[in-house]
């Protein structure tokens, strides 16, 4: 550590926001940077506590202590070597991952953790400013051929590491830009799509393809974006490449089948939130869903409920209420109990602070309309007994709702992909392929591999990025017998 005293000395300083009145006016990030000082002192703030949790709370396995020392003493490059060792995409997990290892951090439990997530936010970024992140292509080709079906985190993870060590690869997507959820499935006020761009290029120059608009797969559902233009059977791409790792996304959306569902202006939030992505990047749309003088109802807790909050708020909505299904959680945590594991607690998101009126414990029966569009909803507030959702009697009510969006998780990846490459699944309907053993990774199909939430379901990016080292070593040492790259 730095200062063996200055988890005693400083205080926990967070990143600033630019104030709601000028960041709902564009789409472009808001948070500010630590500036030197502050993340000098906030990596001072890593103390000599033993056994770093954090590092096991990361699901990438940062080597947060390392590059925590190496801040303080204010040696970028070597902190950015540092992280670059185990996250390919630090710009990724720096603006949008919830920080799992700031929950593990030692000194969380009877204070406030270091502010780990802002450092390497700040590592980055500097990084990119100062030209150190580079190509790095391979030294030699092994003249081996593996397809990648998905450009979010999980297959662009993949697809580098594998790069790197001489296999050709090429990266298929459906959507007609790369990135898969990264691009499609978070606001640009969360993270603008320059920083997808520029990594594009870096594998490029590393010897990636990229194809996208190109779906690969048979009978893909109409409920799920597609920009597809050419479709390959899953049987072709097996014939072509000696691997094949199918890292799509989770887009199966839950659904909420209550009376009313078919009337017009209710959505997945699915439907809303990527085509203002597509208008940010310069498409001109017909079929925009708009929230502009709606009253808005978000169905939904979590981050896509948040996101689908902040966007309503950009386009001038009359009123934004979200609900949820699930009691009000406290809002501190006892630290106790559940260190170092990942608390329930009442967050508060950037997109709430922008105005929005939030529920909890509530349910919706139905929905209500006039001349096939809907006009309001009608809820219930729910109580759980015996880990049942019980309606609370004489408890119903309406609300005013132009817009309705479901943003209530995901299911699963799109069954007919997986059903295409003909590979078993697990109950929850994701790929069934172990990490564990010497065949981590790999699906019944001979030499198709999964990873990310095609493997694991629905999930964090940085879990993706994990995922999708781990099965790029996996096929590595499938291709050659053995591997160089970290586990």
């Amino acid at each position: 550590m730095g200062k063996i005293t200055g988890f005693m000395e400083f205080q926990r300083e967070e990143e600033e926001y630019l104030a709601p009145v000028a960041r709902l006016k564009n789409y472009q990030e808001f948070v500010l940077h630590l500036t030197d000082g502050q993340a000098k002192h906030q990596a001072a703030r890593c103390m000599d506590c033993g056994i770093p949790f954090c590092h096991t709370g990361c699901p990438v396995n940062n080597v947060i202590p390392d590059w925590n020392d190496l801040v303080y003493h204010h040696q970028y490059r070597a902190a950015l070597d540092n992280l670059h060792s185990t996250n390919n995409f630090p710009e990724f997990t720096g603006r949008v991952c919830p920080a799992p290892c700031e929950s593990a951090c030692t000194l969380g439990i009877n204070d406030d953790p270091v502010g780990i997530k802002s450092i390497e936010h700040k590592i980055i970024d500097t990084g990119w400013e100062h030209g150190w992140v580079v190509p790095q292509p391979p030294e030699a080709l092994t003249g081996k051929k593996v397809a990648v079906v998905g450009s979010g985190p999980a297959g662009l993870a993949a697809a580098q590491q594998l790069a790197r060590v001489g296999h050709a690869v090429t990266v298929f997507e459906k959507s007609d830009r790369l990135g898969g959820l990264l691009r499609y499935g978070i606001p640009d006020f969360k993270m603008e799509k320059s920083h997808i761009d520029r990594r594009i290029e870096q594998m490029q120059a590393e010897g990636v393809t990229f194809r996208a608009s190109v779906l690969v797969g048979k009978d893909f559902p109409a409920s799920v974006n597609n920009w597809a233009k050419e479709t390959i059977f899953p049987e072709d791409l097996e014939k072509e490449f000696d691997a094949v790792i199918i890292a799509g996304g989770a887009e199966q959306p839950r659904d909420l089948p209550v009376p009313g569902r078919e009337l017009k202006g209710v959505h997945f939030a699915m439907d809303f939130l990527p085509l203002q992505n597509k208008v940010n990047a310069g498409d001109k749309l017909k079929d925009q869903i708009k929230a502009g003088g709606k009253n808005v109802v978000v169905i939904g807790g979590g981050d896509t409920g948040s996101d689908c909050v902040g966007t309503s708020n950009r386009h001038g909505a009359a009123s934004v209420a979200q609900f949820e299904l699930m009691p009000q959680p406290p809002e501190t945590e006892n630290k106790p109990l559940v260190w170092p594991y990942w608390p329930t607690k009442l967050r508060t998101s950037s997109s709430h602070e922008e105005g929005c009126e939030r529920d909890w414990a509530v349910a919706t029966k139905r929905f209500e309309g006039k001349g096939g569009k809907v006009e309001k909803l009608i809820a219930c507030r729910v109580e759980w007994k015996d880990g049942k959702m019980v309606e609370v009697p004489d408890s119903e009510f309406e609300m005013k709702a132009d817009l309705v969006l479901l943003a209530m998780g995901f299911v699963s990846p799109v069954q007919q992909v997986l059903d295409a490459f003909g590979v078993e699944k697990d109950a929850r309907g994701n790929a069934r392929a172990s990490t564990d053993g010497e065949n981590s990774y790999a699906t019944s199909a001979p030499k198709v591999f999964a990873a990310g939430d095609m493997r694991r379901g629905q999930s964090l990016v940085v879990w993706a990025i994990r995922e999708g080292r781990q099965c790029a070593r996996a096929v590595d040492e499938f291709l050659m017998g053995s591997s160089v790259l970290p586990r």
